[in-house]
């Protein structure tokens, strides 16, 4: 079995209907620019198809917490590199971390950490992951050097922080 990659990446251009009167990303826009990113990666990288797998088995994943931090604007019209990757689970529940950056990814624009609850959706409550999901999410989860979101984008910041000291 080779192995999966446990950080995902993908390429979208800033749409003018997803923005600001002041050509920025709106703020609500970038939950939708994340969230598209993952369900179109999981696809191409795991081929791992929530919408037929809730259509098939009647269980998905839903969304459960959403923790955002808007670094720098995203622009009209710009090319932005997304990735994400799976940063903690258990038996019903997944975290999910997602950064968006300028083309080249010399600017982080935003960080993501994404709660999503197991969910069968015919019994309307929470599911347990069957071993096939549990053995995928041993196999790609890529923990972060934080216990909290704070803390990861304080890192973020120091880091930016020290790039731009060593550059001046």
């Amino acid at each position: 079995m080779h192995q999966l990659p446990k950080i995902l990446k993908s390429e979208t251009k800033i749409r003018f209907q997803d923005c600001d009167p002041f050509n920025h990303l709106n703020n609500g826009s970038y939950i939708n620019y994340f969230m598209n990113h993952r369900e179109d990666v999981l696809i191409k990288y795991y081929k791992l198809d929530i919408y037929k797998i809730a259509l098939k088995e009647g269980k998905s994943w839903v969304s459960s917490s959403n923790q955002i931090a808007y670094l720098k604007p995203a622009l009209l019209m710009e090319t932005v590199v997304i990735e994400s990757q799976l940063i903690d689970y258990n038996d019903s529940e997944l975290k999910v971390e997602m950064r968006m950056y300028n083309e080249d990814k010399s600017h982080l624009k935003a960080v993501i950490w994404c709660g999503f609850v197991h969910f069968n959706l015919l019994k309307q409550k929470r599911e347990t992951h069957n071993d096939h999901f549990i053995r995928l999410f041993e196999s790609v989860n890529s923990a972060v050097e934080a216990q909290n979101f704070e803390d990861r984008i304080r890192l973020f910041k120091n880091k930016i922080l020290s790039t731009q000291n060593i550059n001046h």
